[in-house]
């Protein structure tokens, strides 16, 4: 486990501007960083100007700034404004996030996690939790699936959802995949909505190159990532997904404790009788 620790440098803060909670939250994390001596910048443009970005929202805003982690290199830390705050380091109540530049100074853990590409018609696109081949029109589209070049199956569905460890508690779970530990290097692979009683998830190694399309000349489908839909996908056109070469870099107060989480956001292990409401 690597560390960061810094006294002074500079912090880039990336806040959910449709929150004022959030926007607030950010204020004050920003005022507590000038105190201590660092500068801050926000919104952060490319990322490689900060030693760290802080993300202030829900975990669509850690999301969307681990684009821009990613491409400097930076190391990032979530404080949650909103709803689950799966992601994130800090809960909104968290009397820690006052005294971030203090555990900045004294050392951050650093966990890293994979990351996929899709790559369509020349171009490159990032996902932290899943790359979703969804069907654009009403009919059944069969999409079909390679794994390192060996055809693996055709399957009329909805669409499919290529996950990594950090997104297989996100869309994939809802989708029916299954939970794959950080600790694990593997994919999770799911059809949408299958129009058969036989399909289920698999996983896959992380060095798997993924190649799924739909071959029917009228269907329509497009990419998504992370929740974006980045391009349409041309009928006998396929799309590569694969390993980003680059990891996420988490920033950590302690080591995480993946099972106690999902326990705790999740309330997995406990039962729907016991939950409240």
């Amino acid at each position: 486990m690597t560390m960061l620790s810094m006294a002074k440098g500079t912090i880039a803060l990336y806040v959910d501007p449709d929150r004022e909670h959030a926007r607030a939250t950010g204020d004050h994390v920003a005022e507590s960083f000038r105190a201590r001596g660092f500068s801050v910048v926000r919104p952060p443009k490319e990322g490689g100007e900060a030693s760290l970005i802080v993300t202030v929202g829900g975990d669509g805003t850690l999301l969307r700034a681990a684009r821009l982690a990613i491409d400097g290199d930076v190391p990032i830390i979530g404080i949650n404004t909103g709803r689950l705050g799966f992601l994130t380091e800090f809960d909104e109540d968290d009397p820690r996030i006052g005294r971030l530049p203090e555990l900045l100074e004294r050392g951050l853990e650093i966990e890293e996690r994979l990351a996929l590409q899709a790559e369509y018609a020349g171009r490159t696109h990032f996902a932290l939790n899943e790359v979703v081949i969804r069907k654009g029109g009403v009919r059944i589209v069969p999409f079909t699936l390679r794994l390192d070049d060996e055809a693996a199956v055709q399957i009329p569905a909805d669409g499919l959802c290529v996950a990594t460890p950090t997104g297989s508690t996100a869309y994939f779970l809802s989708a029916g995949g299954s939970i794959i530990s950080p600790r694990v290097d593997a994919f999770g692979i799911v059809p949408l909505l299958p129009h058969t009683l036989f399909s289920r998830p698999i996983i896959v190694p992380a060095s798997s190159r993924i190649e799924a399309g739909c071959d029917v000349e009228p269907a329509q489908a497009h990419i998504e990532c992370d929740g974006e839909m980045v391009a349409e996908i041309k009928p006998g056109e396929s799309v590569v997904i694969q390993r980003h070469p680059k990891r996420v870099r988490f920033a950590r107060t302690s080591a995480l404790h993946f099972f106690e989480r999902l326990e705790t956001k999740l309330r997995w292990g406990v039962s729907i009788k016991a939950r409240p409401g």
